[in-house]
């Protein structure tokens, strides 16, 4: 166990991730791609406000949950140990390999849309949703995070 956060910085750490544990959190970050192709292929500027704000809002909009153990919380908790273990999230090896490919995946899906290519926004856009959900998911195996303690515990770990 980690001693409590005695910095500012290591203070807003701590909220950031006990927030950004809730279940909440992390699924309504499932809707932010697709909302934001949608405002791109739209020229939809406050659609895209919205979405980008919603980015910038969405890890801490929510209470720390009172139980870790659902899988959208164990996604938080396994990214976090995955990153405090100084694994980065992209890179050459597996699973961060999937993060590599992302990248011109996600890129794809924006010229797609600003193109006001359909087929090719959907495409890019469920791909690299799909190459995020396959990375997060093989983080959560990796660490082995069950997340069954309580928030402020799991977090400090």
């Amino acid at each position: 166990m980690t001693t409590p956060p005695e910095t500012l910085r290591e203070t807003l750490e701590e909220a950031f991730w006990e927030r950004h544990a809730n279940p909440w959190s992390v699924g309504t970050r499932f809707v932010l791609l697709p909302a934001l192709m949608t405002a791109i292929y739209r020229r939809d500027a406050r659609l895209l406000a919205a979405t980008l704000l919603f980015v910038v809002l969405n890890p801490v909009l929510f209470p720390p949950p009172k139980r870790t153990d659902s899988y959208l919380s164990r996604i938080v908790l396994a990214e976090r140990e995955w990153l405090a273990a100084g694994n980065g999230t992209m890179g050459p090896s597996y699973p961060n390999v999937l993060n590599l490919l992302n990248a011109p995946t996600t890129l794809y899906a924006v010229v797609s849309a600003v193109r006001r290519d359909r087929r090719g926004t959907v495409l890019g856009t469920a791909a690299a949703m799909g190459l995020k959900l396959w990375w997060v998911d093989a983080v959560v195996r990796r660490t082995g995070v069950t997340g069954e303690r309580s928030t402020a515990e799991a977090t400090r770990d």
